[in-house]
């Protein structure tokens, strides 16, 4: 079982609150193709992100166990737990963590058999650097802007 674990140490760029150090968003990369997952994981950490990569769905659900990730980028087409497979196992686990699929193929069903399996975007390979952070960059911030809101937004009873 190979594990690519990398992480990013040291303070994220950008302004700290008074004070407060924010923590740079930790992310899982599930890729069976190492070249693949090590440049994924290699462009994440030179952007600042906490990056964790694993081979396959099953190392990456055994990863779920046990550290919070605030994104989880999975390919589909692997041996022993395919993306689909893991964004269903971690769907029916009630996880709200946003998924990118960056995969050859999209998957001939599952997306529009269920909605819920649905990833919050969707990568075809190949794609560029510019293509790949941009995707990251905007899933986090959306998924950071909707708690935002869901804070901010009164209760109405």
């Amino acid at each position: 079982m190979k594990n690519d674990k990398t992480r990013q140490t040291g303070e994220p760029s950008g302004p700290a609150l008074q004070g407060q150090t924010r923590q740079p968003p930790r992310v899982l990369v599930v890729d069976d193709e190492p070249t693949i997952r090590r440049l994924n994981a290699k462009m994440l950490l030179d952007a600042g992100y906490n990056v964790d990569a694993v081979e396959d769905g099953a190392v990456a659900w055994d990863a779920l166990q046990v550290k919070k990730y605030d994104l989880l980028i999975t390919d589909n087409n692997m041996p022993k737990v395919s993306g689909v497979e893991l964004i269903e196992k971690v769907r029916a686990a009630g996880m709200s963590l946003p998924v990118i699929m960056a995969t050859g193929a999209l998957p001939n069903e599952g997306f529009s058999r269920q909605g819920r399996l649905r990833p919050a975007a969707t990568l075809l390979k190949p794609y560029t650097l510019a293509e790949f952070l941009g995707t990251v960059a905007t899933v986090l911030c959306g998924t950071v802007l909707t708690a935002m809101l869901l804070l901010c937004l009164p209760i109405s009873l």
